[in-house]
């Protein structure tokens, strides 16, 4: 049962993701997408990652240990056209995918725990070369524009949450593809099939 206290923090919350969620759309309109204007949108949502009393473990658990998967995604915003669609990540095993794209401009940024990310170039035989990497964390974040390639290693050692913003959500990007370094091919991804929804209406909330 939601008490008091935790409706106001789901409506605070809902209000900081709004005000977040509108400067990013500016953000975009003003300057496009590239390296810059990622940054920016980066910087956004360091702030509102630092606002960790909005965004517990508590309020954004990890699947049970019984669960197949060892991740979920909390949707906290979404436009009517599916544009600007912020998640919480929320982890707490070992979780690693191959190399892969996401067709739109994402930035990911920590809120409690680490993902680390590995990045990469495609190769002239079609396969995939690793060019560095980052650990996200509190106070950083990753950028990518919609070619960019990228790997998760999450060791699963403590419970992990982190935002990931996309320009599209992800139910509607078809074309995501990931890296099978065993055959060496190309697939595309298959539809995600677990997504929360965290939004809170405006009504209710008020």
């Amino acid at each position: 049962m939601q008490t008091s206290a935790d409706m106001s923090r789901a409506t605070k919350r809902s209000s900081e993701i709004a005000d977040t969620v509108n400067r990013i759309r500016k953000i975009e309109a003003n300057q496009g997408v590239n390296p810059d204007a990622l940054e920016a949108i980066r910087s956004e949502l360091l702030k509102l990652a630092a606002k960790t009393e909005l965004f517990s473990m508590d309020d954004f658990p990890p699947p049970p240990e019984t669960a197949g998967n060892p991740s979920c995604l909390y949707l906290l915003s979404e436009d009517d056209d599916h544009r600007f669609a912020l998640y919480a990540n929320s982890n707490n095993r070992r979780y690693v995918n191959a190399p892969h794209n996401h067709t739109t401009w994402a930035v990911i940024v920590g809120v409690h725990g680490e993902e680390p990310n590995r990045f990469y170039k495609r190769t002239e035989d079609g396969g995939v070369e690793q060019t560095g990497s980052a650990v996200v964390r509190a106070g950083t974040g990753v950028t990518f524009l919609p070619d960019d390639l990228h790997s998760l290693d999450i060791a699963g050692r403590a419970p992990m949450l982190n935002f990931h913003m996309y320009g599209l959500a992800i139910p509607q990007l078809f074309k995501r593809q990931y890296y099978n370094e065993r055959d060496h091919s190309w697939n595309y991804y298959p539809p995600h099939t677990d997504i929360r929804d965290m939004r809170v209406d405006s009504e209710s909330a008020a």
